[in-house]
């Protein structure tokens, strides 16, 4: 059975999202470890009501390199398959990447290359596009650059707020995310430079 390394900071419903799929059987692996740099993130709580394996690894006051390298060896010490980004609140050093090459994922709330970086639903507002979305991409060492897996697209309302906008893109990306896991996890992708396409 393949393993899961979830690493978050927040609320992770992400992480609950593929919970309950590896639970349900949809996903074919097991979740090994979830890992926050935040103590009080009120995923990590989830985590442990859910009867998994949980570390918080504080990255207060740590050089980024230094932080990643305690979290790759824990990481490594539950062997995991493949590292699941949800609501990661940091950037992942060139180490950190190197260790697990095409073999972390992380979800966006837009449709790259749009609207990287932070607060995408509001830079999706303010520059007036008509659809906005999500995209599950695997990380490499920039910011939302990595080859992209999964994309699903969402239609920006004439009275949508950053709040109603962000809520209907989640719901996209509980199910891409997982999608693009068992896509990974089954082998199922090859790569054609930057471009992600299914085996045939």
């Amino acid at each position: 059975m393949k393993k899961l390394g979830i690493l978050l900071s927040g609320r992770g419903s992400n992480f609950e999202a593929i919970a309950r799929n590896v639970q349900a059987g949809r996903i074919p692996a097991e979740i090994a470890v979830v890992i926050s740099n935040k103590p009080d993130a009120v995923g990590l709580a989830r985590a442990k009501e859910m009867g998994l394996q949980t570390r918080c690894i504080t990255s207060k006051g740590k050089e980024r390199e230094a932080f990643d390298r305690q979290v790759v060896a824990a990481l490594k010490e539950f062997r995991v398959d493949l590292v699941c980004l949800a609501g990661f609140m940091r950037i992942l050093s060139p180490y950190f990447v190197r260790e697990f090459p095409r073999r972390i994922l992380n979800v966006h709330p837009a449709l790259l290359p749009a609207f990287p970086g932070e607060n995408a639903q509001r830079q999706a507002l303010d520059y007036g596009v008509k659809f906005a979305g999500c995209t599950v991409h695997l990380v490499d060492e920039g910011v939302d650059t990595g080859p992209i897996v999964c994309q699903a697209v969402v239609p920006v309302e004439d009275n949508d707020t950053e709040q109603t906008l962000a809520a209907r893109i989640l719901k996209e990306e509980h199910r891409i995310y997982s999608e693009a896991i068992c896509l990974l996890l089954e082998d199922r992708l090859r790569y054609d430079g930057r471009r992600v396409v299914l085996k045939d």
